[in-house]
Protein backbone atom coordinates (compact mmCIF):
# COMPACT_ATOMS: atom_id res chain seq x y z
CA UNK A 1 0.00 0.00 0.00
CA UNK A 2 2.75 2.54 1.08
CA UNK A 3 4.66 1.73 -1.85
CA UNK A 4 1.81 2.10 -4.37
CA UNK A 5 1.45 5.46 -2.40
CA UNK A 6 4.81 6.71 -2.97
CA UNK A 7 4.28 5.64 -6.94
CA UNK A 8 1.34 7.84 -7.10
CA UNK A 9 3.43 10.89 -5.74
CA UNK A 10 6.36 9.60 -8.63
CA UNK A 11 3.95 9.87 -11.16
CA UNK A 12 1.92 13.30 -10.07
CA UNK A 13 5.65 15.04 -9.44
CA UNK A 14 6.84 14.45 -13.31
CA UNK A 15 2.90 15.22 -14.52
CA UNK A 16 3.71 18.58 -12.56
CA UNK A 17 7.34 19.32 -12.86
CA UNK A 18 6.81 19.49 -16.94
CA UNK A 19 4.25 21.82 -17.09
CA UNK A 20 5.97 24.12 -14.25
CA UNK A 21 9.33 24.34 -16.38
CA UNK A 22 7.29 24.90 -19.51
CA UNK A 23 5.76 27.64 -17.48
CA UNK A 24 9.17 28.98 -16.09
CA UNK A 25 10.45 28.89 -19.99
CA UNK A 26 8.20 31.33 -21.51
CA UNK A 27 10.11 34.18 -23.10
CA UNK A 28 9.02 37.57 -21.55
CA UNK A 29 8.54 40.68 -24.17
CA UNK A 30 9.19 38.30 -27.22
CA UNK A 31 8.76 41.52 -29.54
CA UNK A 32 11.06 43.50 -27.63
CA UNK A 33 14.01 42.54 -30.11
CA UNK A 34 12.18 43.76 -33.09
CA UNK A 35 11.74 47.53 -32.07
CA UNK A 36 13.81 49.82 -33.53
CA UNK A 37 13.52 52.00 -30.98
CA UNK A 38 12.41 52.95 -27.42
CA UNK A 39 11.99 54.72 -24.29
CA UNK A 40 12.10 54.27 -20.17
CA UNK A 41 12.83 55.91 -17.61
CA UNK A 42 16.42 55.96 -15.32
CA UNK A 43 16.54 56.87 -11.13
CA UNK A 44 19.71 55.89 -8.90
CA UNK A 45 22.52 57.72 -6.67
CA UNK A 46 26.08 58.59 -7.48
CA UNK A 47 29.29 59.06 -5.63
CA UNK A 48 31.46 62.08 -7.26
CA UNK A 49 34.99 63.36 -6.23
CA UNK A 50 37.28 65.92 -7.88
CA UNK A 51 40.99 64.99 -8.45
CA UNK A 52 43.58 67.65 -8.42
CA UNK A 53 46.89 68.78 -10.22
CA UNK A 54 48.77 70.73 -7.70
CA UNK A 55 50.58 74.16 -9.22
CA UNK A 56 54.08 74.92 -8.85
CA UNK A 57 52.59 77.96 -6.26
CA UNK A 58 50.99 74.89 -3.67
CA UNK A 59 54.75 73.87 -3.49
CA UNK A 60 56.55 77.26 -2.78
CA UNK A 61 53.46 78.04 -0.43
CA UNK A 62 53.24 77.86 3.27
CA UNK A 63 49.50 78.11 3.26
CA UNK A 64 48.54 74.61 2.47
CA UNK A 65 49.78 71.22 3.51
CA UNK A 66 47.49 68.89 1.82
CA UNK A 67 44.39 69.59 -0.62
CA UNK A 68 42.24 66.71 -0.82
CA UNK A 69 38.47 65.32 -2.34
CA UNK A 70 36.28 62.23 -1.45
CA UNK A 71 33.64 60.89 -2.50
CA UNK A 72 30.57 62.22 -1.88
CA UNK A 73 26.83 61.30 -2.60
CA UNK A 74 24.02 62.36 -4.25
CA UNK A 75 21.04 61.21 -6.74
CA UNK A 76 19.67 61.09 -10.46
CA UNK A 77 16.66 61.28 -12.50
CA UNK A 78 16.41 60.92 -16.30
CA UNK A 79 14.59 59.64 -19.78
CA UNK A 80 15.83 57.04 -22.01
CA UNK A 81 15.87 57.21 -25.63
CA UNK A 82 17.31 54.06 -27.12
CA UNK A 83 17.98 53.69 -31.04
CA UNK A 84 19.03 50.27 -32.09
CA UNK A 85 21.79 50.05 -34.47
CA UNK A 86 22.10 46.32 -35.56
CA UNK A 87 21.67 42.96 -33.20
CA UNK A 88 24.03 43.98 -30.64
CA UNK A 89 25.03 47.60 -30.78
CA UNK A 90 22.48 50.39 -29.56
CA UNK A 91 22.58 53.88 -29.50
CA UNK A 92 21.37 55.07 -26.16
CA UNK A 93 20.47 59.03 -25.12
CA UNK A 94 19.51 59.90 -21.29
CA UNK A 95 19.43 63.23 -20.32
CA UNK A 96 19.78 63.15 -16.71
CA UNK A 97 19.51 65.57 -13.54
CA UNK A 98 22.45 64.97 -11.07
CA UNK A 99 22.50 66.35 -7.69
CA UNK A 100 26.41 65.94 -6.55
CA UNK A 101 28.38 67.27 -3.59
CA UNK A 102 31.87 66.54 -3.87
CA UNK A 103 33.81 67.26 -0.50
CA UNK A 104 37.12 68.80 -0.23
CA UNK A 105 39.41 68.83 2.71
CA UNK A 106 42.15 71.09 3.57
CA UNK A 107 45.13 70.80 5.50
CA UNK A 108 46.90 74.73 6.40
CA UNK A 109 49.52 75.02 8.30
CA UNK A 110 50.10 77.24 11.32
CA UNK A 111 53.09 79.19 12.16
CA UNK A 112 52.44 78.77 16.03
CA UNK A 113 50.23 75.83 17.33
CA UNK A 114 48.51 72.70 15.82
CA UNK A 115 47.71 72.73 12.00
CA UNK A 116 44.05 73.65 11.28
CA UNK A 117 41.75 71.44 8.67
CA UNK A 118 38.56 72.53 6.82
CA UNK A 119 36.21 70.52 4.87
CA UNK A 120 33.70 71.91 2.48
CA UNK A 121 31.32 70.54 0.11
CA UNK A 122 31.47 71.24 -3.33
CA UNK A 123 27.63 71.00 -4.58
CA UNK A 124 26.71 70.79 -8.26
CA UNK A 125 23.40 70.23 -10.34
CA UNK A 126 24.19 68.77 -13.94
CA UNK A 127 22.15 68.94 -16.53
CA UNK A 128 23.70 65.27 -18.08
CA UNK A 129 23.84 64.55 -21.65
CA UNK A 130 25.57 60.98 -21.97
CA UNK A 131 25.79 59.94 -25.53
CA UNK A 132 26.63 55.96 -25.49
CA UNK A 133 27.02 53.07 -27.25
CA UNK A 134 25.34 49.79 -25.95
CA UNK A 135 26.80 46.62 -26.82
CA UNK A 136 24.65 43.38 -26.00
CA UNK A 137 25.05 40.00 -25.07
CA UNK A 138 22.59 37.42 -26.76
CA UNK A 139 19.20 36.90 -24.80
CA UNK A 140 19.43 33.96 -22.87
CA UNK A 141 15.50 33.77 -21.98
CA UNK A 142 14.88 36.88 -20.19
CA UNK A 143 18.27 38.05 -19.36
CA UNK A 144 21.09 39.43 -21.09
CA UNK A 145 24.53 41.21 -20.06
CA UNK A 146 25.27 44.54 -21.85
CA UNK A 147 28.60 47.07 -21.65
CA UNK A 148 28.55 50.51 -22.76
CA UNK A 149 31.11 53.22 -23.90
CA UNK A 150 29.99 57.08 -24.61
CA UNK A 151 31.19 60.56 -23.72
CA UNK A 152 29.21 63.52 -22.35
CA UNK A 153 28.48 67.22 -21.51
CA UNK A 154 27.78 68.23 -18.04
CA UNK A 155 26.36 71.77 -17.70
CA UNK A 156 26.61 72.59 -13.91
CA UNK A 157 23.54 74.70 -13.53
CA UNK A 158 25.22 75.12 -9.75
CA UNK A 159 28.40 76.66 -11.09
CA UNK A 160 29.97 79.73 -8.67
CA UNK A 161 32.51 80.54 -12.05
CA UNK A 162 30.45 84.69 -12.26
CA UNK A 163 30.03 84.80 -8.56
CA UNK A 164 31.25 88.23 -7.05
CA UNK A 165 31.47 86.90 -3.90
CA UNK A 166 34.54 87.25 -1.74
CA UNK A 167 34.08 84.30 0.96
CA UNK A 168 34.26 81.74 -2.53
CA UNK A 169 36.13 78.51 -1.43
CA UNK A 170 36.46 77.56 -4.99
CA UNK A 171 35.32 78.27 -8.26
CA UNK A 172 33.61 75.85 -10.90
CA UNK A 173 32.87 76.33 -14.56
CA UNK A 174 29.44 75.57 -16.10
CA UNK A 175 30.77 73.21 -18.88
CA UNK A 176 32.18 69.86 -18.70
CA UNK A 177 32.80 67.40 -21.40
CA UNK A 178 33.80 63.59 -20.25
CA UNK A 179 33.88 59.74 -21.18
CA UNK A 180 31.89 57.20 -19.43
CA UNK A 181 32.59 53.26 -19.38
CA UNK A 182 29.83 50.58 -17.67
CA UNK A 183 28.22 47.46 -17.51
CA UNK A 184 24.55 46.08 -16.97
CA UNK A 185 22.00 43.72 -16.91
CA UNK A 186 18.96 43.45 -18.44
CA UNK A 187 15.84 41.45 -16.63
CA UNK A 188 12.64 41.03 -18.75
CA UNK A 189 9.24 40.72 -17.19
CA UNK A 190 5.80 40.55 -19.39
CA UNK A 191 5.77 44.39 -19.41
CA UNK A 192 8.97 46.06 -18.90
CA UNK A 193 12.91 45.65 -18.65
CA UNK A 194 14.63 45.89 -15.29
CA UNK A 195 18.06 47.18 -15.99
CA UNK A 196 20.12 47.97 -13.29
CA UNK A 197 23.86 49.98 -14.39
CA UNK A 198 26.83 50.82 -12.78
CA UNK A 199 29.39 53.18 -14.91
CA UNK A 200 32.15 55.23 -14.52
CA UNK A 201 32.30 59.10 -15.62
CA UNK A 202 35.54 60.35 -15.92
CA UNK A 203 35.47 64.74 -16.63
CA UNK A 204 38.21 65.55 -19.32
CA UNK A 205 38.63 69.33 -19.03
CA UNK A 206 39.56 71.30 -15.93
CA UNK A 207 36.48 72.26 -13.79
CA UNK A 208 38.13 75.30 -11.74
CA UNK A 209 37.65 78.58 -12.98
CA UNK A 210 40.80 80.45 -11.75
CA UNK A 211 40.37 83.53 -9.64
CA UNK A 212 43.83 84.82 -8.21
CA UNK A 213 42.31 86.30 -4.86
CA UNK A 214 41.20 83.37 -4.21
CA UNK A 215 44.51 81.00 -2.37
CA UNK A 216 42.99 77.43 -3.35
CA UNK A 217 43.00 78.91 -6.65
CA UNK A 218 46.22 79.61 -7.07
CA UNK A 219 47.36 76.30 -5.69
CA UNK A 220 45.61 73.87 -8.15
CA UNK A 221 47.09 73.96 -11.47
CA UNK A 222 43.98 71.76 -12.84
CA UNK A 223 40.87 70.04 -11.35
CA UNK A 224 38.40 67.01 -12.83
CA UNK A 225 35.47 65.86 -11.65
CA UNK A 226 34.76 61.84 -11.65
CA UNK A 227 31.69 59.94 -11.04
CA UNK A 228 30.17 56.51 -10.08
CA UNK A 229 26.78 56.37 -11.36
CA UNK A 230 24.66 52.89 -9.96
CA UNK A 231 21.56 53.38 -11.90
CA UNK A 232 18.07 51.80 -12.54
CA UNK A 233 16.63 51.67 -15.83
CA UNK A 234 12.71 50.92 -16.34
CA UNK A 235 12.80 50.08 -20.25
CA UNK A 236 9.37 49.21 -22.67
Amino acid sequence: MRLRYYIYILLLTLQVFPAHAQRRLIQNMPEHDDKAYYFGITLGFNYSMFRFKYSQSFAETDTFKSIASRFGPGFNLGLMGNLKLNKFVDLRFIPTLIFAEKPVSLLMRSSVGADSSVSRPVESIYMHLPLQLKFKSDRIHNFRFYALVGGKLDIDMAANARSRRPDEFIKVKPIDLGAELGVGFEFYYPNFIFSPEIKLSQGLMNAQFKDARIPLSNAIDNMTTRMIVISIHLEG
